[in-house]
């Protein structure tokens, strides 16, 4: 997949799509996605409330996002001949993600970086969902997971591990999520601890989307002592 001649390289393209899904430029411009819309650096995608979205990347890895979702692509670029040149920054504002490694990641896992509020994840070779549940205006500080209950979660980063393992870490301490298993990040100041139990991820795309991808379905995937992802 090559390159646009426009003022941003193209990073993807959207192979997969539920619903609405908009791109907002650097610049202001707003576009409407459909299938096969290309995605560039600078990009912000934007899903609607019932709206999944797969992109798959030029390296071949993919992104797909969950309803209510904000993400943005803030560099990336993968030639296949040149390996120093590979970076691949997001950002997820909002809402949740599952993260599909490419050719990029397995080469390169130290240029791979998806910011969130709360932490920053790093990943080598790995499949994961990390989903991001803001802290209204004016909050109290957020209170320990509670075992289930995705309308009742606190705020923070939630990760699950599908394949490997990861190692969620920050100023405040550090731990260990195998596959199968759920990690919080209450925030930034907070240390990341083990959730016992599905804490009420929300991420359940269509059929299709899991069709010819390889991707394991939430909470099914065998345990792996490979690390392959790290969240500091």
């Amino acid at each position: 997949m090559a390159a646009s001649t426009g003022a941003a390289p193209v990073a993807g393209v959207v192979v997969q799509l539920s619903g609405p899904l908009l791109a907002k430029r650097a610049g202001g411009a707003i576009r409407i996605l459909a299938l096969k819309s290309e995605v560039e650096n600078g990009d912000t995608l934007v899903t609607e409330k019932n709206t999944y979205a797969m992109v798959k990347f030029i390296d071949n890895s993919e992104i797909t996002l969950r309803p209510a979702s904000t993400f943005t692509i803030e560099n990336f670029s993968f030639d296949t001949g040149r390996q120093e040149g590979d970076q691949a920054r997001f950002n997820l504002v909002k809402g949740g993600l599952r993260s599909i490694t490419g050719l990029l990641g397995r080469r390169s896992k130290e240029k791979f970086e998806l910011k969130t509020p709360a932490a920053t994840i790093g990943i080598r070779g790995t499949t994961f969902i990390a989903e991001y549940v803001a802290v209204p205006s004016g909050a109290a500080p957020p209170a320990p997971p509670p075992s289930g209950g995705a309308d009742t979660r606190p705020t923070g980063l939630y990760v699950q591990v599908l394949d490997g393992m990861i190692v969620v870490a920050n100023g405040s301490g550090r731990a260990d999520v195998t596959a199968g298993q759920f990690g919080h990040v209450p925030a930034p100041t907070r240390p990341p601890v083990l959730v016992p139990g599905d804490p009420g991820m929300r991420f359940s795309p269509p059929p299709a989307f899991d069709a010819g991808t390889g991707a394991a379905s939430a909470g099914a995937a065998a345990p792996s002592t490979i690390v392959d992802c790290e969240v500091r």
